[in-house]
């Protein structure tokens, strides 16, 4: 059963969720697992490329946009929107978007970003993990 936690990102810039996605992508790339990146859309996926390349001096994520991934592409973290991930991609799930991806339940773990903007819409995200017995986990990003 997918273990899903909760990252409540207390700043209020822009982009910190996506920092802190960037952060859990390489953390999780570290410790040797495969990562999806489930943004919004395409604006979103560019914005999240670009910062995976710029988020903290001295780190390498390698990474690469769905749109741009080729058929036998090894990237291990992978960057989409609107659309399911390739069947490689079932280790970690970081999500950034306002709904819960339909796919979730296939990953070993998903990690939910929640910001000052949408906190409503992760109260619902949190409710619906909670009523079908999901493993919950939250952590608070100072």
């Amino acid at each position: 059963m997918t273990e899903v936690s909760f990252y409540i990102v207390e700043a209020e810039g822009a982009d910190a969720g996506m920092r802190t996605a960037c952060r859990l992508a390489e953390k999780a790339h570290d410790q040797g697992h495969r990562v999806y990146l489930h943004v919004a859309d395409a604006a979103a996926a560019q914005t999240m490329d670009g910062l995976l390349w710029t988020f903290r001096q001295g780190s390498f994520v390698p990474h690469v946009v769905a749109t741009a991934r080729g058929e036998n592409d090894p990237t291990p973290v992978l960057i989409g929107h609107d659309e399911e991930p390739p069947g490689d991609f079932d280790d970690v799930l970081i999500s950034l978007t306002d709904e819960v991806p339909a796919f979730f339940s296939r990953f070993t773990r998903s990690l939910d970003i929640v910001t000052p903007a949408n906190r409503q819409a992760a109260r619902q995200r949190y409710r619906f993990y909670q009523e079908r017995g999901y493993p919950l986990e939250t952590h608070k990003i100072t």
